[in-house]
């Protein structure tokens, strides 16, 4: 399974996102600390889920790493996240 899948499957398992992206940045950090040339090391995530109600935007990422710990401690060298509630995805 792609990084990118394991990353997809374990927060919509998770959180149940009404939206989720996921992209693999990888391309642009080539030659950089942590990218590796078959890529899936930089991913930018956005993810939409009514699970972040009343949870501070650092709260919000928290979680997400938690979800994601072992794949950030192996296999992926950078995460950017947006965690948006419902009321707050304008996308």
């Amino acid at each position: 399974m792609s990084v990118a899948d394991t990353i997809r499957e374990k927060l919509t398992s998770r959180f149940e996102p009404l939206r989720l992206g996921i992209i693999d940045e990888s391309h642009r950090h080539a030659g950089h600390a942590g990218a590796r040339p078959e890529g899936e090391t930089h991913f930018a995530v956005t993810i939409v889920s009514a699970a972040f109600a009343g949870q501070s935007r650092v709260a919000r990422q928290r979680l997400v790493y938690q979800t994601v710990a072992e794949e950030l401690a192996t296999r992926i060298h950078a995460l950017s996240l947006t965690t948006l509630t419902p009321e707050e995805d304008t996308g």
